[in-house]
């Protein structure tokens, strides 16, 4: 069992303007503990976080592996999240670098095939599309708003997987049942890959899961 970051350094003023963390945060958290030894044995040399938020699963991780020598990078859209995950990391005396950014726009070619660990707890909410537009008077909702099925941000991200993710790494995505992870999975199966539900959880009226892909016929979607 490994202790969950320290977020006592956050106050409401944060929170006002990051997503706090809640039962779907501490989910993937609980799904990178599970597959400790499969993240452990993959000896990761890059983890990226899309969506950093208040920083608490990207430190998690770094917590749990960091000792392999790892380079952390996390980006967000919302400039206030950046500044939360770089505090959320000197609290828990990790080092994490960030980048303000819309979901990894700017990091090809650069970290092409080069990520061992991506992390995605995106904005899953079905909600009007207008509504996952980033405002900075207003920047939460960025945070939930999913658009149409709560699709419309993650599907933008799952063509670009094949092309940040290493040869053995490992994709972990928050969804929820209304996002239809069957589909999900057969999408991304026609990018190459392979899916296994780590956990499921219910929280409320939501069907909350961690999805984990794998390139296909990888040592570690074989785990």
């Amino acid at each position: 069992m490994f202790a969950s970051p320290t977020l006592s350094h956050l106050t409401s003023v944060d929170y006002a303007k990051v997503y706090e963390p809640a039962e779907d945060s501490f989910l993937l958290l609980d799904a990178i503990e599970k597959d400790y030894k499969l993240l452990d044995n993959l000896r990761p040399l890059i983890c990226l976080e899309i969506g950093c938020g208040s920083g608490v699963a990207l430190v998690f991780l770094a917590q749990l592996v960091g000792r392999h020598g790892a380079l952390f990078l996390a980006t967000d859209i919302n400039p206030s999240a950046v500044w939360t995950t770089l505090k959320t990391a000197a609290q828990n005396d990790v080092y994490i670098e960030t980048v303000q950014t819309d979901l990894i726009s700017g990091l090809l070619p650069r970290l092409s095939k080069k990520v061992d660990v991506l992390l995605f707890n995106p904005p899953y909410v079905v909600t009007p599309s207008e509504e996952i537009r980033f405002s900075e008077d207003d920047p939460l909702p960025v945070s939930w708003a999913g658009g149409k099925r709560g699709r419309e941000v993650m599907d933008r991200l799952f063509p670009q997987v094949n092309d940040i993710l290493s040869e053995t790494g490992v994709f972990y995505l928050v969804v929820i049942q209304e996002n239809d992870p069957e589909e999900i999975a057969k999408l991304m199966g026609q990018f190459g890959f392979d899916v296994h539900c780590v956990l499921t959880r219910r929280s409320g009226m939501e069907l909350l899961s961690v999805l984990r892909f794998t390139r296909k016929c990888t040592k570690a979607s074989l785990v």
